[in-house]
């Protein structure tokens, strides 16, 4: 069904030879400037219900901006992809990836279950949270294209990147921008706050000093950036970079160029940042839901069963005030922290729990458990000195490390992810996480293409880490 659907699905061709980098990196800088003129542009007809921002959890995940053509953002893309990779690595889906025709249908399988997901969402979105004010139905439809359309486009420049007219992914790229811009946005904006300073901690410290009162610029009101966020910023990206290069190296020998050796390594963050992302999108669903209920069912928070799952500020739907939602979302900032301790405390262990789960959970439907991996070192055409070149020795040795790893990884992103985002870091917890991750990946791919040119297989085979 997918293969004769293909003919009739839009892509995007791959360029007849390869780009140089020079080249890549110019198409990456027009595809980044094409997302960001969407994120300024305002969608026509966008007046959403006052404190309803049902994505405000995941903006930093989907790069998305309210109100603007990249509402969704890369929202639709992810859903399908990671959709299909669970399919795919639970084996409800087979494809063997070793051949191109396999590989192909996989990618356009993947395509239409995105094109689904848009206007699913789209749909679904345009109406929920913009439908109650909107009192013209052709501006209902209107919207719901314009969504549309913009997913579509913004999968496209994905899937150019991707196709090797970029470097990298474009969801990895717009994902990036857009924590940069938070983090620039922290440091350097002028725009007045309302303590009576600016925004941007810099300019806030300037201030200061000309005003000689330099008493509020380390701990701020209303969640302003501040130069405890600055310290604890730059105290979150140290760790993930040490811990980024903690990992366990094994050696392998090529069976098929005599006389080399490598080393195989497992990182610490063996799992990257897939579980953080999981562990956020199931938040901001359940977020999601519990304010679609509670306008629905219990807008007065009178109802004492609906007050156990959610309650959320009467003049402010956007802002959880009890419930169980109520701890599964962060008190964002130092004094909301110490106005509620329990709440950060829960908020914290119920990232490490909820990242541990999605992290064995990941490993096992996304192809990294030991099984798959020592199936990827036999068919890169390496081996292990010491062991017999078969599955079962090889992942007998990778089962003591994996799971381990695996754990142990999990719980530090939990817990650096819950504890950024309740102290206030810049850009979010989950942003530096998915930032360093990714500038990690990019430093990768560019040791990988140099390694390709010598050995395409065993560069392939370091991609996958």
């Amino acid at each position: 069904m997918v293969l004769k659907a293909e003919p009739y699905v839009p892509q995007v061709p791959k360029p007849k030879k390869k780009l140089t980098l020079q080249r890549r990196l110019l198409w990456c800088g027009v595809a980044l400037l094409i997302y960001m003129v969407m994120g300024q542009t305002p969608l026509f007809g966008a007046a959403p219900i006052e404190g309803l921002d049902p994505l405000a959890f995941a903006r930093i995940i989907f790069a998305s901006q309210q109100g603007t053509l990249v509402e969704l953002g890369i929202g639709p893309i992810v859903t399908a992809g990671l959709l299909m990779q669970l399919l795919r690595g639970s084996e409800i889906l087979k494809f063997d990836f070793k051949k191109p025709e396999e590989r192909g249908t996989f990618q356009t399988a993947t395509k239409i279950v995105t094109y689904v997901v848009i206007v699913a969402e789209s749909i679904v979105y345009a109406i929920a949270v913009y439908g109650g004010n909107i009192l013209d139905p052709s501006h209902l439809y209107v919207m719901i294209g314009q969504l549309m359309a913009a997913s579509i486009l913004i999968m496209f420049l994905d899937e150019m990147i991707q196709k090797g007219w970029g470097l990298g992914s474009g969801i990895s790229l717009f994902i990036m921008a857009g924590v940069t811009q938070q983090i620039l946005w922290s440091l350097f904006s002028p725009l007045p706050a309302g303590d009576g300073g600016t925004i941007g901690i810099l300019p806030y410290i300037g201030q200061s000093i000309m005003a000689g009162d330099l008493g509020n610029i380390f701990f701020r009101s209303s969640q302003l950036p501040s130069i405890f966020g600055l310290c604890l910023t730059a105290g979150v990206l140290l760790i993930l970079v040490f811990t980024q290069g903690m990992k366990i190296e094994i050696p392998i020998v090529s069976t098929r160029y005599r006389g080399f050796s490598a080393v195989y390594p497992i990182k610490m963050m063996y799992v990257s940042n897939i579980p953080v992302i999981l562990a956020s999108a199931l938040t901001a669903n359940a977020v999601f839901m519990g304010q679609l209920v509670w306008a629905n069912v219990n807008p007065r928070n009178t109802d004492a069963f609906w007050n156990i799952l959610a309650q959320f500020d009467v003049t402010n739907p956007a802002q959880p005030i009890g419930g169980l939602i109520y701890y599964v979302t962060p008190p964002r900032g130092l004094e909301f922290a110490a106005a509620d301790p329990g709440r950060a405390v829960g908020y914290v262990l119920f990232m490490i729990g909820i990242v541990v789960v999605f992290g064995r959970l990941w490993v096992e439907l996304g192809g990294l458990s030991p099984k798959s991996a020592a199936q990827n070192l036999l068919d890169a055409d390496v081996q292990v000195p010491g062991f017999r070149r078969s599955n079962k020795p090889i992942e007998s040795l990778l089962n003591k490390y994996i799971p381990s790893v695996t754990i142990i990884g999990s719980m530090i992103l939990g817990l650096l992810a819950g504890v950024s985002d309740v102290l206030g870091v810049f850009g979010t917890g989950i942003g530096i996480l998915l930032m360093v991750d990714i500038l990690i990946n990019y430093y990768t791919q560019l040791v990988r293409e140099q390694v390709e040119v010598v050995m395409p297989r065993l560069g392939a085979l370091l991609g996958r880490k």
